[in-house]
């Protein structure tokens, strides 16, 4: 797709939201990508990412949504993020449940969430799995391992102290800048990198 108003082409990005806990991760994500102009959204959201954005948030669906450029059905196998030919950057999984990385790892995908995570990798493109649980069982950290061996980025969310924020919303700016960062986006203010004492 093309911006109408600069005639560029943009950067397309897949932001998947399942039913870990973390949903202002996928949120603030996508507002800082609202606001950079070469950038299209793809948001899937689960159903169970859809109970947790109400308890944690207190948002609709339809609030994320309004937040993304495409919108895609969870079910909807045949979207165009299904596809390897449908052209993108890649996938950030924000937050990722237990049960989506274990699809993910053994290339089960019964939702347009796994299945687009299996594309980017099938394509070798970056995916960015943001896994959300804790203490890890062995069968949690096998499919992180598997994940990894496949090309995937693991990111788990956690806050980095030496930044000395004092405020949540600092803590996921950071992860937030982090991760981006990985896809070129560099906003200002989200985070500093690290330089040494």
């Amino acid at each position: 797709m093309n911006n109408s108003s600069e005639g560029l082409k943009k950067k397309r990005l897949i932001i998947g939201v399942t039913g870990a806990t973390g949903a202002v991760y996928a949120v603030r994500m996508l507002q800082v990508l609202q606001a950079q102009p070469e950038w299209e959204t793809h948001l899937v959201i689960s159903s169970a990412g859809v109970v947790n954005l109400k308890h944690e948030m207190d948002m609709k669906r339809s609030d994320l949504a309004a937040l993304a450029d495409v919108t895609h059905g969870v079910n909807d196998i045949a979207a165009s993020i299904s596809s390897g030919g449908f052209k993108t950057e890649g996938m950030i999984i924000a937050p990722c449940s237990m049960k989506t990385l274990s699809a993910v790892a053994h290339g089960f995908g019964d939702n347009l969430i796994s299945r687009s995570a299996d594309v980017v990798l099938k394509e070798r493109r970056r995916l960015v799995v943001m896994p959300r649980e804790t203490p890890l069982n062995l069968v949690h950290i096998k499919n992180m391992l598997s994940v990894t061996e496949m090309g995937g980025i693991m990111f788990p969310p956690m806050p980095a102290f030496y930044s000395k924020s004092d405020s949540m919303m600092g803590m996921v700016n950071e992860t937030v800048g982090r991760v981006l960062d990985m896809f070129g986006v560099n906003v200002d203010g989200l985070y500093t990198p690290w330089e040494g004492l």
